[in-house]
């Protein structure tokens, strides 16, 4: 059985070798941290649904282990706002993290837009889509399970996939908007117009929107790339369960040529 991406020990958060990013071994992915991050928020909100959640990463964060900080920014009738500081063991501020959380109600049937969503069915499993790992440790890669639609491959270029990934932290059930949350980040990875090492392609941050809660635990993006002669990038990826699409997950991107 696959281990959980975290531990809580004490309050502190250890990360498993399944949270291991690609750029630095001693540092985490960034999906598996918003997931921490988007549990930490849920539990100020009172049970109002997490539908936005925004997680900047100004340094590494460790998977030595790190504690969270949060707080209710305002509340109103209908509207919970909250935010989260990450910090490591120095006490330096890793990540921070913003969430807005609605009050859910019951409309019956309302108008809606279809989206063509990717099905799951037709979905065959194939190799993790970032191709090798600087680092050349187990990590994220070779902790979650891949699986391509038709026509779809790990070549760059917008691409789609079906992913499923571990539980967020070891002994506790992770909420939907966690589960969904290590895919969300994997938007400049899915979406690299080139790969290692002409180009490393590292987020800065994440933003996942969400409509409802995700249900089941695999889940597709659909994710496309722009980058531009500055070194900036966007990856913008649309995110779907079984169901249809669930929401959106936005990554500014910060390029680098032949740092790989």
């Amino acid at each position: 059985m696959t281990e959980a991406f975290f531990t809580r020990r004490e309050g502190r958060f250890v990360g498993n070798s399944a949270a291991r990013g690609p750029w630095d071994p001693g540092a985490c992915h960034a999906g598996p941290v918003a997931g921490v991050l988007a549990g930490e928020l849920e539990a100020l909100a009172g049970g109002r649904q997490l539908v936005r959640l925004t997680v900047d990463v100004p340094r590494p964060v460790p998977i030595a282990g790190f504690r969270v900080q949060g707080t209710v920014v305002r509340a109103s009738r209908s509207l919970t706002a909250t935010a989260a500081t990450l910090l490591d063991d120095q006490g330096r501020v890793c990540a921070t993290a913003t969430g807005l959380h609605v009050l859910p109600g019951d409309l019956g049937d309302v108008p809606t837009t279809a989206v063509e969503a990717p099905r799951f069915e037709e979905a065959a499993d194939g190799p993790f889509f970032l191709r090798g790992r600087p680092s050349g440790l187990p990590g994220f890669g070779s902790a979650v399970t891949i699986r391509y639609p038709p026509g779809e491959t790990n070549d760059p270029g917008p691409t789609t996939v079906w992913m499923w990934a571990p539980m967020i932290v070891q002994g506790e059930v992770s909420s939907p908007f966690q589960r969904i949350c290590p895919l969300a980040d994997c938007g400049n990875a899915l979406s690299r117009n080139a790969d290692l090492p002409e180009y490393t392609f590292a987020n800065a941050d994440l933003t996942v929107y969400l409509v409802r809660p995700p249900t089941g635990e695999w889940f597709a993006s659909r994710s496309v790339g722009h980058w531009e002669p500055s070194g900036i990038g966007l990856s913008d990826s649309a995110l779907f369960d079984a169901r249809g699409l669930v929401g959106r997950a936005l990554q500014t991107i910060v390029l680098r040529r032949g740092a790989g």
